[in-house]
């Protein structure tokens, strides 16, 4: 009810400042750590044990660093780190345990988004390690002021994570998504070790209607240098045949098991795979 309520306030224009949801039994859960519109952030060294929602939340910021983090979050929705509408900013040597999404690049909600402008722009990633989580590198959902030049390294997934790189949006977005990389990368378990999803709606799918409709475009999706020992499948590429993706390279990637398939490709256009090595082949059906 509280979700409606929000969505519908910030869909229909009404001023931010009459979006009063402290009060009354709205009961939404805060961010543990929030910081907005700072510059020249610095995170370092200590430890974070549970969050009742996002973990660590980058809004607007210009300027940063997190660097030897410790986060543990398993609950429902608990994201290790989102930069949301940042530019310049650098997470490495971070160690995530999460009930959800671990490093996540997001740049704001639909009508929001459109009227800040402001991408996220100049990320990188280095030297982190996911113990658990949903995905390692989470590109969305909300994705309306648009993401580019986000670069991942040299990182490491210990235990399971659903998908490795992971780019989600849905018709209520717009923007763009251009320009991300993820190279030298090891991990357990990924159920797809690449995917594009143009249709990730979660619980909005039937509690809120499509106000405004904008696809997003997506252009250059860059993974090389990867190993895992199982995937449920290398790569699931989809888009939507209105504005399909394009420019998707996927090099270099050793599989040991692949259970499902190896790749599939929809509405996807200048996809570039070159040497995929599974060592055990799904079985045919």
């Amino acid at each position: 009810k509280a979700l409606k309520k929000l969505y519908t306030l910030a869909s229909t224009d009404v001023p931010v400042k009459e979006r009063q949801m402290a009060e009354g039994e709205n009961n939404l859960r805060p961010h543990l750590i929030h910081l907005n519109r700072c510059r020249n952030v610095m995170l370092k060294d200590f430890s974070i044990r549970q969050s009742p929602f996002w973990t660590i939340h980058i809004y607007m910021c210009d300027g940063g660093l997190a660097r030897g983090l410790d986060v543990k979050a398993t609950g429902h929705n608990n994201d290790g780190i989102d930069l949301e509408m940042t530019r310049n900013f650098l997470v490495e040597k971070c160690t995530f345990e999460q009930g959800d999404d671990a490093v996540v690049i997001k740049s704001g909600r639909n009508r929001d988004a459109w009227r800040l402008n402001t991408p996220t722009e100049n990320i990188v990633v280095r030297n982190c390690i996911v113990k658990k989580g949903h995905v390692l590198l989470g590109i969305g959902s909300e994705i309306s002021g648009g993401i580019r030049n986000v670069y991942m390294h040299d990182c490491r997934v210990d235990g399971e994570v659903m998908r490795l790189f992971y780019v989600k949006t849905n018709h209520r977005r717009g923007a763009f998504v251009e320009n991300i990389y993820m190279e030298n990368v090891e991990a357990g378990h990924a159920g797809r070790i690449m995917e594009i999803d143009p249709e990730v709606l979660y619980q909005w799918r039937s509690l809120v209607p499509t106000y405004v409709e904008r696809l997003t475009r997506i252009r250059g999706l860059h993974m090389r240098n990867i190993k895992a020992k199982s995937a449920k499948a290398v790569y699931e590429l989809k888009g939507d045949s209105r504005l399909n993706p394009a420019f998707v390279e996927i090099e270099n990637v050793t599989v040991d098991s692949v259970s499902d398939f190896i790749g599939r490709i929809t509405n996807v256009d200048s996809v570039f795979v070159n040497n995929i090595t599974v060592l055990k082949q799904p079985s045919k059906k």
